[in-house]
């Protein structure tokens, strides 16, 4: 278990204050310009070393993300974009990064922005996002009015300017692409890769694009060492994590936590455990809503770490823990999940513009039981067309809750069309 003297985020429930002078009393805002006159190849060595990995969904290392920068610029600026668009259904933790230590992501945005030689970072808000945008623009504008941003910011000799920017509430917009392209006051439909955006990303200059949490933890990291932060979870899992956690059990919370944390005791320690007790548990999403199903039995020795949950042919995705008991009707619930990738999908790629409708029209009979069992193997077939055949990864979102649903409940959707054509055949 997490001890509280090893939390990052101090203020996860807006008990303190999460003014700047709340935020400095908790430690944050502590020796930044020494943290930067160590100089940028420290900076990302140490961020390599602690082992963190971005926590937007992808777990890519972040400090070998922002290594992909230019050393030296050729003239065209560099550019730092947090991704706050956190749109994943499910998903409620950058939020309350953005809502009570708003402090933690601004200096993480300096640092990791200084660490890239960029000048200039932009933050990308969801749409729906507004009482999160007024906390995170105060917290700027009292950044500036005390000289941690703008000119010589914080007194470490770098010009550092920050931006919020507001979206429109688009799912596709959290894709790294899409975000950049609807930042430039375009329609917020993937690119191509190559050029990556270390390449060729914001207005075609250098540009990394992180997640809030992993941008966000970067202070922290440097005050206390790499070796303190790869201390907690398994190898290659390393670090602190916050987990969303919501549906059936008796106290859904965001928490911070160690990363590998067995799956009961986070559940047992923080939500009070399942409604209805351990044996009422049907399914797991552990990681949002893109994340395959798995089945309660495989989660009785689960370990909440990105390795542990792709073995089991899942993920941690964004550890947006969605829990469900024996009320659930799988089929209806994966139905809304498939209706709702339809309705986000750019358009752009033909596997998932058509894919995405098939699937749900399927999935829509398969709720009814209007159906014949070979279109089973039909649908887990179409998905297989649409995953990897896309420009980004919505495709991939589209498709896997579905094959976990065929791989982990074919029983129950195999039941549904047989009772069905039994009482057809009784009327």
């Amino acid at each position: 278990m997490l001890k509280d003297e090893d939390r990052i985020f101090t203020n996860l429930y807006g008990m303190h204050e999460r003014t700047l002078e709340g935020a400095k009393k908790r430690g944050h805002w502590d020796g930044t310009a020494g943290i930067l006159q160590k100089g940028r190849d420290w900076i990302i060595e140490e961020m390599k070393a602690s082992g963190l990995r971005g926590r937007g969904g992808a777990g890519f290392p972040t400090g070998l993300k922002w290594s992909f920068m230019p050393k030296e610029s050729d003239g065209r600026p560099a550019y730092l974009v947090v991704n706050a668009d956190e749109s994943e259904p499910g998903t409620c933790k950058d939020r309350e990064i953005m809502r009570h230590d708003p402090h933690t992501l601004i200096e993480g945005c300096l640092i990791a922005s200084f660490a890239m030689n960029a000048h200039a970072c932009y933050i990308y808000i969801r749409g729906e996002y507004i009482r999160e945008r007024e906390a995170l623009q105060a917290a700027i504008d009292e950044c500036y009015e005390n000289g941690l941003l703008g000119a010589n910011a914080a007194g470490s000799g770098w010009d550092f300017d920050l931006y919020l920017h507001h979206g429109a509430g688009a799912y596709i917009c959290g894709e790294e692409t899409a975000l950049l392209e609807s930042l430039e006051g375009k329609k917020g439909m993937p690119r191509m890769k190559p050029p990556f955006p270390a390449g060729a990303g914001l207005y075609g200059c250098p540009t990394t694009v992180n997640n809030v949490e992993s941008i966000a933890v970067v202070p922290t990291i440097l005050r206390r060492g790499a070796s303190w932060f790869s201390s907690f979870g398994r190898q290659n899992n390393a670090g602190t994590k916050v987990f969303a956690i919501s549906g059936h059990v008796n106290h859904p919370c965001v928490v911070e936590e160690e990363m590998s944390i067995p799956f009961r005791e986070l559940i047992d320690r923080h939500c009070g455990g399942i409604r209805g007790g351990w044996g009422n548990l049907k399914a797991v999403i552990p990681g949002g809503s893109s994340v395959p199903v798995l089945r309660a039995e495989a989660m009785d020795d689960a370990i909440m770490d990105f390795d542990w949950l792709r073995e089991q042919k899942s993920g941690l995705g964004t550890a947006a823990v969605i829990v469900m008991d024996q009320s659930v009707d799988m089929i209806k619930a994966i139905w809304r999940l498939a209706k709702f990738y339809k309705h986000e999908s750019c358009g752009q790629c033909t596997p998932c513009r058509e894919g995405t409708g098939w699937m749900m029209r399927v999935m829509e009979r398969l709720v009814k039981g209007e159906a014949s069992v070979e279109e089973i193997d039909m649908l887990f077939e179409v998905t297989k067309q649409v995953e990897g055949h896309t420009i980004c990864a919505l495709g991939d979102a589209a498709a896997w809750p579905i094959q976990g649903l065929i791989r982990n409940f074919r029983d129950e959707i195999e039941d549904r069309i047989r009772g069905r054509g039994a009482a057809i055949a009784a009327e």
